[in-house]
């Protein structure tokens, strides 16, 4: 049975003249958020950190869909790289509709031998990033009545004995979701989604694995993630503070 085409796909424009930020923006999950969102006529400004070749890229590709697009850099543990780079790319666009947090990092180590440093920069970057890059993005999203979007994790919401830094930092992002969504209202609504085991190419007998024990016997991609973000940025703004599961049942 083919799948169901997403709203972008289908030629519709529900983000028409609308304004969109996506962190982590230059490859994988974050760039296909942000075609996502061109491809349903958002002009959309990407962060990235290490990978300008790809984020040229992105933004070339987004422009070829008809809307504007821009990229600034950001050290998203740098409060003033943030701050900076929200201004750019707010100045750039014009104002700001919608706020994707993608920017993550993941990494497994046993938990007895985690590192300050490992567990410091794990929250630096998947809960501290995301509530700077709102904090900043607030007057504008306020203006708006826009709204934001955080990639968590089913990690955070289920716990991995050998990700215990990752998972905690993204049942932490759950909550600072929950509690913007009810801070920021109603000006601002606030959701999450927590992809499960995405991935992209060739698919390894590890992710097999996953595969099997997933209800919906494949493993997530991008898309259904991109789409997923795509649903919170068209539904009713009157839906706030959900975290929606994107894992085709493996968390049951």
């Amino acid at each position: 049975m083919k799948e169901t085409p997403s709203i972008a796909a289908s030629g519709a424009k529900p983000l028409e003249g609308k304004t969109a930020l996506v962190t982590g923006a230059a490859k994988r999950i974050g760039r296909q958020i942000a075609l996502e969102l061109a491809q349903a006529g958002a002009h959309v400004g990407i962060t990235y950190l290490s990978s300008p070749a790809e984020a040229e890229q992105a933004v070339a590709e987004i422009r070829r869909l008809g809307v504007r697009a821009v990229a600034a850099r950001a050290d998203l543990t740098d409060a003033e790289q943030i701050r900076v780079g929200v201004e750019t790319i707010v100045g750039e666009l014009g104002g700001l509709d919608l706020l994707v947090n993608n920017a993550g990092f993941f990494e497994s180590t046993a938990l007895e031998e985690i590192s300050v440093e490992q567990w410091d920069h794990m929250f630096a970057t998947n809960t501290r990033a995301p509530f700077l890059v709102a904090q900043a993005a607030h007057p504008a999203l306020k203006s708006a009545k826009g709204r934001i979007v955080n990639v968590g994790s089913l990690g955070g919401m289920h716990p991995w004995a050998t990700h215990a830094h990752y998972c905690t930092s993204k049942a932490a992002l759950h909550m600072l979701s929950q509690t913007m969504a009810k801070a920021w209202a109603p000006e601002i609504s606030v959701n999450c989604v927590a992809p499960g085991m995405i991935v992209q190419g060739e698919v390894g007998e590890a992710y097999q694995y996953f595969a099997d024990k997933t209800p919906m016997r494949r493993n997530g991609t991008a898309e259904d993630v991109a789409a997923a973000v795509l649903f919170f940025a068209t539904g009713p703004h009157f839906i706030t503070g959900q975290l929606l599961a994107v894992d085709g049942g493996l968390g049951l």
